[in-house]
C-alpha cells in the first residue's frame, strides 16, 4: 500500500477529478460517505472510553475542504437517524467553494443542527449541551504551521473534553509528515483518526503517538492511472505482498538447500543474545547453523542450542576477536553483533570480518548483517564504513540509528531521513526497528511493517529478528525481501504469542500474555506459526 505525502496527496485529487470527469465535490461526497459509514459502525459499539453510545454529537467543521467533509458528514448522520450538530468555526476566514456549498446543504436539511461561528473568536458555549462524542474536522492535510487564534483555543477545549474524539483525515493541527516544529498544545489528540483510501505517514511516527490513538481507512476511488503518475518513495506492507515474497519448499529438498549460516555473537558477560538470535535463526528455517560464541560461554550456548554447530573463538577466552577457524567461503550469510560487546577485542574482530569480506569483493561472498554492538563499535569508529560492503543489511533501533548519525534527532520523521540518506550515500539497507519498523533500500525507498505490538519492546527482540534475517539471507532472499519478510514475521510471532500462547496446562487462561508479559523467547516459539499464518490465513 503505497504511503502519499501531502503535496503527492493533492496531485491524485486533481489527477482522480481529471480521469474520473467528476467534480471536487463528487470526490469529497465519496470520502464523506466512506468516513460516515466507517464512523456508524463506530457508533453501533461501545466508546472506546467505556462511556456507552454517545448520546450527543458534535462535529466541529474548518474553513477549508476538511470542513466541508465534515459537514457531508453531519448531514449523512442526520439521514442514517443519528441526531448531531455540526459547529462551523470560520475564524473569520472564507469558507471554500465546497465547505460553503456543503453548509448550505445541511442547512436546507435540518437548519437547527448547524451554528455558524463566523468570527475569529472561540466561543465554547456555542457547544451545548456538551457532547459525548466530537467529530474534529477542522483541518486536515492542508496545514504548513502550528495553529493559532480561535482554532489553537478550539483545539485546546477538545483536549479538555472526557467526550471520545474522532479526527477526520488528520487530527486537527498534525501535519502530515513533519511535525518536528509544530506546537503539541495545538494538535488534537485524537482516539480514533478516520483517514482517505492511504495512510498517512504522520500515523506511522512515534511523536505522533499522542495524537494518532488509533487509525482506519476509508475507501476512494483513486484510478490505477492516477497512482501510477504520482510518484512516492513510501509504502504500507501489506499480507499479500509479503505472502509474494515467501519461497514454497521442494518436497526433495535437503538442509544444503536452504543455506549454511554464521552468527558471530555472544561474550562472557552476556551469552542470551547469541541463544536468542541463534533461536532465530533456526526457527526462519536456515539448513545450517554455525554459531561462534568465545569458549567462556560455549557450554551454555551449546546446550540451549543442540541443532546449531557452535564454534569456540579461540582467539579471546571471554570475546570474539579474530576469524580463526571460520572459513567464511562455506557462508551464505553472516551475522555480527547480538550481545557482542565493544571493547578493543571485539573491534579488531569485527575489522578482520569486514577486511576479509573486501578481499572477496571479486568472489561470491556471504550477505552480511550488522546489529547492535557491530553497529556500536562502527558508531565509534566511522572508518570501518569504507569497510562495509555495498547491499549489506544494518538493523539499528532509533538510540542505535542516532549514535551512526552522531546526534539525536529531533523527532521521528528527522531519523527517518537521516537514515535514508544514510542507505543512499552507502548503498545498504536498512531496517529501522520499532512500530511500523521501516525497511529502508539503498535508492531511498521506505517499506513499512504492519505487524508487531508494544509487548515485543523487550530485551532480546532485535535478537530475535537478526537471527530470522540471518536465516532468510542465507537461504537465498535478496537483503530487500529478506528484509520486508523477516519483520513482517518477526512482529506476527509477537501478536501471535498474544492471540495463541503456547502452553502445557490444563487451564488455557493461565498461559494467556499480555503486552505487558511478553518476553522474547515467546517469538521463537510462535515463528512456525507465523509462516502457516502468512501462507494459510490462520489467526
Amino acid at each position: 500500500m503505497k504511503i502519499y505525502p501531502t503535496k503527492e496527496i493533492r496531485l491524485l485529487d486533481s489527477e482522480t477529478i481529471r480521469l474520473r470527469g467528476i467534480t471536487s465535490d463528487d470526490l469529497m461526497q465519496e470520502a464523506a460517505r466512506g468516513m460516515t459509514d466507517l464512523l456508524l459502525d463506530t457508533l453501533d459499539r461501545p466508546a472506546r472510553k467505556g462511556r456507552g453510545k454517545p448520546q450527543q454529537i458534535w462535529l466541529l467543521a474548518g474553513p477549508g475542504n476538511n470542513g466541508g467533509d465534515a459537514l457531508s458528514m453531519a448531514r449523512m448522520l442526520l439521514q442514517a437517524g443519528h441526531p448531531c450538530r455540526c459547529l462551523l468555526l470560520s475564524g473569520g476566514k472564507t469558507l471554500s467553494p465546497d465547505c460553503r456549498l456543503n453548509a448550505e446543504r445541511l442547512q436546507a436539511l435540518a437548519p437547527e443542527a448547524l451554528v455558524v461561528n463566523d468570527t475569529d473568536r472561540w466561543q465554547s458555549e456555542l457547544l451545548e449541551p456538551l457532547p459525548d462524542l466530537i467529530i474534529d474536522g477542522l483541518f486536515g492535510s492542508g496545514l504548513s504551521r502550528p495553529l493559532s487564534g480561535c482554532f489553537a483555543q478550539a483545539v485546546a477545549w477538545i483536549n479538555h473534553q472526557e467526550a471520545e474524539v474522532v479526527s477526520i483525515d488528520l487530527p486537527s493541527g498534525l501535519m502530515g509528515e513533519d511535525n518536528t516544529d509544530n506546537t503539541p498544545d495545538t494538535i488534537v489528540r485524537a482516539d480514533q483518526v478516520l483517514g482517505l483510501r492511504y495512510p498517512r505517514l504522520a500515523f506511522l511516527l512515534p511523536e505522533s503517538a499522542p495524537y494518532v490513538a488509533h487509525w482506519r481507512l476509508a475507501p476512494l476511488g483513486i484510478p490505477t492511472e492516477a497512482e501510477a503518475q504520482v510518484d512516492t518513495p513510501y509504502a504500507l506492507s501489506e499480507k499479500n505482498d509479503i505472502r509474494a515474497l515467501l519461497r514454497p519448499r521442494d518436497t526433495f529438498a535437503h538442509k544444503g538447500a536452504f543455506g549454511h549460516g554464521l552468527l558471530i555473537a555472544g561474550c562472557h558477560e552476556m551469552c542470551g543474545g547469541a541463544i536468542l538470535a541463534g533461536q532465530g535463526a533456526l526457527r526462519g528455517g536456515i539448513g545450517l547453523l554455525d554459531l561462534c560464541v568465545p569458549p567462556s560461554v560455549y557450554p551454555t550456548v551449546q546446550s540451549a542450542l543442540p541443532e546449531a554447530m557452535v564454534r569456540r573463538n579461540e582467539g579471546n577466552e571471554r570475546c570474539f576477536s579474530s576469524l580463526e577457524g571460520l572459513p567464511l567461503d562455506k557462508y551464505q550469510a553472516v551475522a555480527i553483533g547480538p550481545a557482542l560487546g565493544k571493547g578493543p577485542a571485539q573491534l579488531q574482530g569485527l575489522e578482520a570480518l569486514l577486511r576479509a569480506l573486501q578481499e572477496r569483493q571479486n568472489a561470491p561472498a556471504p550477505a552480511l548483517l550488522l546489529d547492535a554492538d557491530a553497529l556500536n563499535l562502527l558508531s565509534d569508529h566511522p572508518e570501518l564504513w569504507s569497510l562495509i560492503p555495498p547491499q549489506a543489511l544494518l538493523t539499528p533501533h532509533p538510540g542505535e540509528l542516532d549514535r551512526l548519525t552522531g546526534n539525536r534527532a529531533a523527532s521521528g520523521y528527522e531519523r527517518l531521513q537521516r537514515a535514508r540518506q544514510m542507505a543512499v550515500q552507502h548503498q545498504v539497507h536498512i531496517v529501522l526497528k520499532g512500530a511500523y519498523t521501516a525497511v529502508i533500500a539503498p535508492d531511498g525507498r521506505v517499506c513499512f511493517n504492519a505487524t508487531g505490538n508494544p509487548g515485543m519492546a523487550t530485551g532480546g527482540s532485535g535478537d530475535v529478528l537478526s537471527g530470522i534475517l540471518l536465516s532468510l539471507l542465507a537461504q537465498g532472499y535478496p537483503p530487500g525481501e529478506a528484509a520486508r519478510l523477516g519483520v513482517w514475521l518477526h512482529g506476527l510471532s509477537g501478536d501471535l504469542a498474544l492471540r495463541r500462547p503456547t502452553c502445557t496446562t490444563d487451564d488455557p487462561e493461565l498461559c494467556r500474555q499480555s503486552t505487558e508479559s511478553l518476553t522474547a523467547g515467546d517469538l521463537p516459539r510462535h515463528l512456525g506459526l507465523a509462516f502457516e499464518s502468512l501462507k494459510n490465513d490462520i489467526q
